[in-house]
């Protein structure tokens, strides 16, 4: 199974997607852990779980403050550049409950304007250890 590692030079990055395409014929349509020893070596150590399907491709951070983070983007690149964009809210909880984390109340965070910064069409999503005070919840 293919991860792509973001350490790839530009023309090793293209082979890498030709391959990562390839295997979404024959990838899960849901989310499944890649194994501790499918993952890129390089992300050993940084990258605590992956998951991949056939669409989307998630990575689990540990942060500061044992703070989690889910990040997840499409396995395609339209332009063979960068990843698919658009992923919708009801496909984001999908890969999110997909990925063991039904259960977690889960934010995005949108900074300001000053602070963006927008590398590549990924999501991020903090797993908070607590439903926040500001949630809504059912009646």
């Amino acid at each position: 199974m293919s991860i792509l590692p973001a350490y790839l030079s530009r023309q090793e990055r293209r082979v890498a997607i030709k391959a990562l395409e390839r295997d979404n014929l024959s990838a899960s349509p849901n989310m499944r852990e890649v194994p501790q020893d499918q993952m890129p070596a390089a992300m050993v150590g940084v990258v605590s779980k992956i998951w991949r399907s056939r669409r989307f491709l998630a990575q689990l951070y540990v942060e500061s403050a044992g703070i989690l983070r889910l990040s997840v983007n499409r396995t395609n690149t339209p332009d063979g550049n960068r990843w698919a964009d658009g992923i919708t809210w009801d496909e984001l909880q999908e890969v999110k409950d997909q990925c063991g984390f039904a259960d977690a109340w889960a934010v995005e965070i949108y900074p300001p304007a000053d602070c963006v910064v927008n590398v590549a069409n990924v999501r991020h999503l903090w797993l908070l250890p607590e439903p926040p005070p500001f949630a809504w919840r059912q009646p």
